[in-house]
């Protein structure tokens, strides 16, 4: 039987908790001025997400196989409502300009997001000028079951290509049709590490440098304290985005079961990380991920912003040039907090934003867009398009 070292740890997880709470005790503060302090919702929040977190991966299966391509029974027909929905999205983009416009789309000289900034200015003229009364009931429902079908399509795009893909990518479905079975010895072993942190290095970056990625990845940054607890904040929604497999490893030779403890091993170590007791480490500190490197990973100052992202190594981010030493206090939580302890919450909430940004966009590069290019760019125009609507309603 497959033993998972993460359930193993558990007790020392709660027995690492404990010690922490204790030195905070014996190293008081004034109240609220250390943010790495336990306050009880949200280290039940965190407890809470780290439950969920082992148990996704099993509803995830029993949820996406059936609607896979290729897997399950009923993948064919959730790829064709998918394209049904895409082709529906770009019909009613067409009626609706032609009835806008009074003409059918001429051919695109604006960058798409500036065509769709105008246009959604242009709807918003005409409908001040026009009373809330008058406005017709009916285009307002075609307006949202318009967004509907868009959200729709892209999402379900998204998830069919993230299931095929993990389906495909699988340590049990590459090993063999590599290189070499490296059986267990310090070169499989040694392998099986150093290369989970190589693939999680790129992984974790990819995670903030693309939205859909960060939907699903935002959750473990959610809080605005740092402590034990707030490594066991995990993403529960791993199965919707698309990664660099780790099974890859198995292609060059690490058998499957190495692979799952060297994940084991990487979670493990990721643990002691998430924490302020710890200052520094001494010279360790040139090579090997720790509290100090993390905290700035956590952090919602400019100038730490996507940096070190890596896991038990930092020399990765050195070499690829995401490095960034902890020089200034640590402001932890997202740019823009979602002041909230409720699990679904944190969770969904920005699956939620995607969705929301995808239904209103005017054009399939913006809806793609809202979901495949960074979060930066997503908020920044959506904090454009409303300061535009706040110009128009002030003049």
């Amino acid at each position: 039987m497959k033993v998972d070292l993460t359930v193993l740890a558990i007790p020392v997880f709660f027995g690492s908790m404990g010690a922490e709470y204790a030195w905070q005790r014996a190293h008081p503060v004034e109240p609220g001025t250390r943010a790495g302090d336990y306050q009880l919702a949200d280290t039940l929040a965190s407890l809470s997400m780290g439950v969920g977190s082992l148990a996704a991966p099993y509803v995830a299966k029993k949820l996406l196989d059936p609607v896979t391509p290729g897997v399950g029974r009923y993948g064919k027909a959730f790829l064709g409502l998918g394209l049904a929905a895409a082709v529906a999205t770009t019909v009613g983009d067409v009626v609706r300009k032609r009835l806008r416009d009074g003409r059918l789309p001429e051919p695109q000289t604006l960058p798409d997001d500036v065509r769709a900034v105008q246009d959604e200015l242009a709807e918003l003229r005409q409908a001040k000028a026009t009373p809330r009364a008058e406005r017709p009931r009916r285009t307002r429902t075609l307006t949202k079951a318009h967004g509907a079908l868009a959200a729709s399509a892209v999402l379900s795009t998204a998830l069919t290509t993230s299931t095929v893909w993990a389906a495909h990518t699988t340590g049990r479905g590459l090993f063999g049709r590599g290189l070499k079975d490296l059986g267990t010895g310090k070169v499989a072993w040694a392998t099986a590490i150093l290369g989970w942190d190589f693939i999680y290095y790129w992984n974790h970056r990819l995670d903030h440098e693309s939205r859909w990625l960060w939907a699903m990845h935002v959750a473990h940054h959610s809080s605005e304290r740092y402590n034990l607890s707030t490594a066991l904040r995990q993403p529960v929604a791993e199965s919707l985005v698309l990664s660099v497999p780790y099974g890859l490893l198995a292609f060059l030779g690490v058998r499957p079961e190495l692979i799952e403890q060297a994940r084991g091993i990487n979670l493990i170590y990721q643990f002691w990380i998430h924490t302020e007791a710890v200052r520094s480490i001494g010279p360790l500190e040139k090579v090997l991920n720790t509290p100090s490197h993390h905290r700035v990973h956590h952090g919602s100052n400019r100038r730490y912003l996507d940096r070190n992202h890596g896991s038990i190594l930092i020399v990765w981010d050195k070499v690829f040039g995401t490095f960034q030493e902890e020089d200034e206090p640590v402001v932890y939580g997202l740019t823009k907090n979602i002041d909230s302890y409720n699990p679904a919450v944190i969770a969904t909430h920005e699956w939620r934003d995607i969705a929301e940004d995808v239904a209103t966009a005017e054009t399939w590069h913006d809806r793609w867009s809202f979901l495949l290019r960074g979060p930066g760019w997503a908020y920044e125009r959506r904090d454009r398009t409303a300061r535009e609507v706040e110009a128009l309603v002030a003049s």
